[in-house]
C-alpha cells in the first residue's frame, strides 16, 4: 500500500538555460510542473492530489532572476524571489503597492524561497478541491461549495461559474492595480499578456486559474512607469496576520493631481476567481478627493452586483470599508 507520508516517484529536471525549459515544458506539456520555490508543489504532490509525471525546476535558469530598469518601468524575473522584490529599493520607491502587496504573502520563511513567479500561478485554495475531490475545478460535475451544506466562508462573491472558488494570490491584485503584462514564452515564441487577461475565471477555463497553455512558461513581468511614485493603498484582511490568505484585499493606485484623483485602479482579492476590479469606484472617484466623505460615498459602489453564498456574507461590509480606508489614507 502507498504511504502518503513520502514524497511519490516523479522525475526532477534542472535546466540552467531557458531553451532546455521550453524544449521540457513542450515535450511534457500538461505532464510537466513547473517548480518554483516549491512552498505549494510539494504539498500537492504528497498529497496525490495532483501528479505530474516530472517537475522542471525553474531556479537555476539565471534569465529568469532579478528586477531590471527599462524604458518604461521595470521588468521582474519570475523566478526572483519575494524577498527580493520586497528589498528592492527600485520596487520600494516607485511600485510602493507591489512592495506592500509581497510584504504580506504567507511568512518571511516562505517568502525567502518563494517566487514572484510561483505567487502569480498559484492555485486556488479551496478545501474540496485540494482534498482531491472530484469537483468541477478537477474535472467533474458538482462544485461541493455551492450546495446546501457546503462551507464557502472564503469562496467568491463576483462573477462564479460552477466554480466558486477565488484566487489566492496577494501579488495579483497589485499586478493588475498597476498595469502589468506578463511575458509568457514557449518554443512558439513570447506572447505578452496584460495582468486582466492572465488570471482566468471559470467561465474562460474551468480548470485553469491562468491564461498559460501547456508547454508555456511565464518568464517576467513588466511593470510600466506609468503608476511609478504614485499614490498607493493596500490592505489585506485575514483570519491571522502571518501565515494566512486573505479573506478580502484591496490593491489600489492613484494618479492625484491638484488634490483630486484623475485616474485610479482599485481591485479586491479574494472575492473573485481572479483579481476583481472595482470600474464604478474607479469612475466615482474621478476629480474626487480624498476624504471621508468621499469614501462614505464611494463604498456600496463596491459591492454592487455581488453574489454572496451562505456563509461569506460578512465580505460585503469588509469590502466597502477597505474602500473607505484607501479614499481616507
Amino acid at each position: 500500500m502507498a504511504s502518503f507520508d513520502v514524497m511519490p516517484d516523479t522525475q526532477l529536471y534542472q535546466p540552467v538555460e531557458l531553451a532546455d525549459a521550453l524544449e521540457l515544458a513542450a515535450r511534457l506539456g500538461e505532464n510537466g510542473w513547473l517548480l518554483g520555490g516549491g512552498q505549494d508543489t510539494y504539498g500537492w504532490i504528497k498529497d496525490r492530489a495532483k501528479n505530474p509525471a516530472a517537475m522542471i525546476d525553474l531556479n537555476g535558469i539565471e534569465a529568469l532572476h532579478g528586477i531590471r530598469e527599462t524604458a518604461d518601468g521595470i521588468e521582474i524575473g519570475a523566478a526572483t524571489t519575494l524577498r527580493d522584490v520586497i528589498r528592492n529599493p527600485l520596487i520600494s520607491e516607485h511600485y510602493r503597492l507591489l512592495h506592500d502587496a509581497a510584504s504580506r504573502v504567507a511568512s518571511p520563511q516562505i517568502r525567502n524561497v518563494g517566487t514572484i513567479g510561483g505567487n502569480l500561478n498559484q492555485d486556488t485554495r479551496c478545501w474540496y478541491y485540494r482534498r482531491g475531490l472530484s469537483c468541477y475545478r478537477a474535472g467533474g460535475n458538482l462544485c461541493y461549495a455551492d450546495s446546501p451544506q457546503g462551507m464557502n466562508r472564503e469562496h467568491c462573491l463576483f462573477d462564479a461559474s460552477r466554480c466558486v472558488a477565488v484566487s489566492p494570490s496577494d501579488t495579483a491584485t497589485a499586478m493588475v492595480a498597476l498595469e502589468a503584462s506578463m511575458v509568457a514564452e514557449s518554443l512558439d515564441g513570447q506572447r505578452v499578456i496584460p495582468a486582466e487577461k492572465f488570471f482566468v475565471g471559470p467561465r474562460t477555463h474551468i480548470t485553469r486559474m491562468t491564461s498559460l497553455e501547456p508547454g508555456e512558461i511565464l518568464t517576467s513581468v513588466r511593470i510600466p512607469a506609468k503608476w511609478a511614485g504614485k499614490r498607493f493603498y493596500f490592505e489585506k484582511v485575514s483570519d491571522r496576520n502571518v501565515w494566512d490568505f486573505a479573506l478580502v484585499s484591496i490593491a489600489v493606485a492613484m494618479n492625484v493631481e491638484n488634490g483630486t484623483i484623475a485616474e485610479s485602479r482599485f481591485v479586491c482579492g479574494g472575492v473573485a476567481a481572479v483579481p476583481h476590479r472595482l470600474r464604478q469606484v474607479e469612475a466615482a472617484a474621478r476629480g474626487r478627493t480624498l476624504s471621508d466623505e468621499a469614501g462614505e460615498e464611494l463604498a456600496p459602489l463596491a459591492t454592487r452586483g455581488a453574489k454572496p453564498l451562505n456563509y461569506n456574507h460578512f465580505k460585503l461590509p469588509l469590502m466597502e470599508n477597505l474602500v473607505r480606508r484607501a479614499m481616507r489614507s
